[in-house]
């Protein structure tokens, strides 16, 4: 018989602070492995073998060995192909279950670290300071991959295993797609509810904003540069008046979202990036052309037609004002992914709020996040009740990236109290 709650806490408290060395290394051998898209293999290879060794079943594919494309969820895959895009299912399975099953998923890609005269130290070389880890992914998310894995180990440490399945599961793609969480729901693995623990401070993510990309590209008025040329005859210029009438159109945007019943209390919650831009073949020659690539997020309640209507529209309107012989192209090159409320009331929801509150002190508060992330496909698409919640830690995507180990060691705690509740224990 599992133990009550104050007497699992107890022994888990004294666990994780023997494991929290081994799991600070751990997770610092994780980080130490650059995992841009692309480059993922390496990683989920070395995962592979990691969850092995704790005896679970491991079932590694490539997003190729799936048919995911057209399915809820699905995003278009330009300038890459999946070959290398590995994903990792290890599972925990018991006979006769007692328990509700679970997954818990991580995603292990990471964004590419940028200009390396402005890290500190190289970023895949992960440091430790006052308390901190800072690197590459550090945050984003492999110290959630680190906290469901040891909350694991932990409960096994003091003594017991879920008494349910559970899946855990390292996904690529969640960066750019989504294209890897869908994978693995395509792939058959489904449970009675699905937690994810990104970095989110402790609070619990109630809504999140979809996303689109899309390239435009821009044919100008090609001659030597001395020649006199019109408006929109030089291709690289005329892509600056495609960018700003699109951040005029995110402002509109925000205007009409002031109102808005998730996002009406954060000042301009809608985003626009003007990510890439490249142009042009000689110096000495007005360019002949343009690509744009941008990033625009989408309110839950706007369809993602509704959305590329809207941008298709304004890029209509900036090639008319400009003239030219030739129209734009458009290509959406990535995440088509709708905005989604995670409603409240569910019984995973409140197993976790328990926890939550009974470890901290305080109760969980949720938040409207102004991104998107992989729990949409689990709970919008599939009906499965995802959780987003994480630890503390900051500076995701930037140079500052850094997690802090005290709060690992604290929410692995908390998902090992998750798992008791929800799945139940049963002694190793």
């Amino acid at each position: 018989m599992a133990p009550d709650r104050t007497e699992l806490a107890a022994e888990l408290d004294s666990a994780l602070t023997t494991l929290h060395g081994a799991q600070t290394d751990w997770l610092a051998r994780l980080v130490s492995f650059d995992s841009v898209r692309g480059n993922v293999a390496p990683c989920q290879e070395w995962l592979a073998r990691e969850f092995a060794g704790r005896g679970w079943s491991v079932d590694s594919f490539t997003i190729d060995d799936v048919d995911i494309a057209g399915k809820p969820g699905y995003s278009p895959v330009v300038d890459t192909d999946y070959t290398d895009a590995r994903i990792v299912v290890a599972t925990h399975d018991v006979e006769q279950p007692a328990g509700r099953s679970l997954i818990l998923q991580g995603h292990i890609d990471v964004v590419p670290p940028g200009a390396p005269e402005l890290w500190p130290h190289p970023p895949f070389e992960p440091q430790v300071k006052d308390g901190w880890m800072s690197g590459r992914g550090t945050n984003d998310m492999k110290v959630g991959v680190a906290e469901m894995v040891f909350a694991l180990d932990a409960l096994r440490a003091v003594g017991y295993v879920p008494d349910a399945r559970v899946h855990i599961q390292t996904v690529c793609e969640e960066e750019c797609t989504g294209n890897g969480a869908l994978a693995t729901l395509e792939r058959g693995y489904r449970a009675d509810a699905a937690l994810i623990p990104e970095s989110l401070n402790g609070q619990l993510l109630r809504a999140e904003l979809g996303s689109v990309w899309f390239r435009v590209r821009i044919l100008g008025a090609p001659g030597h540069v001395l020649a006199t040329a019109g408006p929109g005859a030089n291709a690289i210029l005329a892509g600056y008046d495609y960018a700003g009438d699109l951040a005029n159109l995110t402002a509109e945007i925000n205007n009409e979202a002031r109102d808005h019943p998730w996002f009406g209390h954060i000042e301009n919650p809608v985003k626009f990036s003007l990510g890439k831009i490249r142009g042009g073949d000689w110096l000495g020659s007005v360019p002949s052309w343009c690509e744009i690539e941008c990033r625009m997020s989408v309110l839950p309640g706007t369809s993602l037609f509704e959305m590329r209507e809207r941008v298709s529209a304004c890029i209509a309107g900036t090639a008319k004002r400009l003239g030219g012989a030739f129209d734009p192209v458009i290509d959406w090159i990535g995440f088509q992914a709708d905005g989604h409320v995670f409603l409240p009331g569910s019984d995973a929801e409140a197993t976790l709020a328990s926890v939550h509150e009974y470890v901290t002190g305080h109760p969980l508060e949720t938040f409207s996040q102004t991104a998107t992330s992989d729990t949409r496909q689990y709970d919008l698409y599939y009906g499965i009740p995802t959780l987003c919640y994480g630890g503390h830690g900051e500076g995701s995507h930037s140079p500052s990236e850094r997690t802090n180990l005290a709060s690992m060691q604290e929410t692995t705690k908390i998902i090992a109290l998750f798992i008791a509740d929800w799945c139940g224990l049963r002694p190793v």
